[in-house]
């Protein structure tokens, strides 16, 4: 299978590349990223042309936010299936990019977090949602992340909401310094903490009178999201139109 990568020059589309390059059922064709064209990654030049993934049949996406919508119009133009890992997905865009894609072929599958303990953390979060009181979520990324609050926070917290019906608190505090209690996604509070030492890592706390529950999960190495890179490479072109999360393909 050919496959191209957007945003090559970044850390992980350099990962990802490497990865396509090495796996034996699969070629890596095409590099796209305006920001290093020229570079070279397992053979393959980086270009600033989009025409440079026509020739794929599949391109994974990860870019800047900013960019990522314009750079998906351009791969559904080519009919390439795309594959997008880029963050910044909230509700809202995740609409946009289903009006602008329509149906399929090509199709397109938009993963807010490729790491299989990922996926499962935030199933079990929506599993534990209609059994507490109230939930909040703790993402804590590397200082060179470029968005907050993480994807993979706003899709638990958009899971965590549809599994119940309200946050039921005592009292709803006072905010003395605006942003304290962090940013609300469908109702959860979520809190985003940047520090270098740090990759991706989330806590879910779930309250009720007299327990706590926490669920959490961390990323040390960018290895854990190539399993579920590949499996979304290899199946994506099995689900029409836009699809959000690896849970159908697990």
């Amino acid at each position: 299978m050919r496959v191209g990568v957007s945003g090559a020059g970044g850390r992980m589309g350099r990962t990802v590349a490497t990865a396509i390059a090495a796996t034996d059922d699969l070629a890596l064709a095409g590099l796209f990223d305006p920001g290093a064209v020229g570079e070279v990654i397992d053979g393959v030049s980086v270009t600033g042309d989009p025409a440079a993934i026509a020739g794929c049949e599949v391109v994974v996406e990860f870019t800047n936010p900013d960019v990522v919508v314009e750079n998906l119009a351009s791969w559904r133009s080519l009919g390439v299936h795309t594959v997008v890992g880029t963050s910044g997905f909230t509700v809202e865009r995740i609409e946009r990019v289903r009006s602008m894609w329509g149906g399929g072929p090509p199709n397109c599958l938009i993963v807010p977090n490729f790491s299989i303990g990922a996926v499962l953390m935030m199933r079990f979060a929506e599993l534990a949602a209609p059994h507490f009181a109230a939930a909040e979520i703790i993402e804590l990324h590397h200082d060179r992340k470029v968005d907050a609050p993480s994807g993979t926070a706003v899709a638990t917290a958009g899971r965590i909401a549809g599994a119940k019906a309200e946050q039921r608190r005592a009292v709803e505090s006072t905010e003395l310094v605006p942003g304290a209690r962090g940013g609300s996604v469908e109702g959860v509070s979520v809190h985003s903490v940047r520090l270098p030492g740090l990759l991706a890592h989330q806590e879910v706390l779930f309250g009720n009178e007299g327990e706590v529950l926490e669920i959490r999960h961390d990323t040390t190495d960018r290895a854990a999201f190539i399993p579920g890179v590949l499996l979304a490479i290899r199946r994506v072109a099995e689900f029409p139109g836009v699809t959000v999360g690896l849970d159908e393909l697990l």
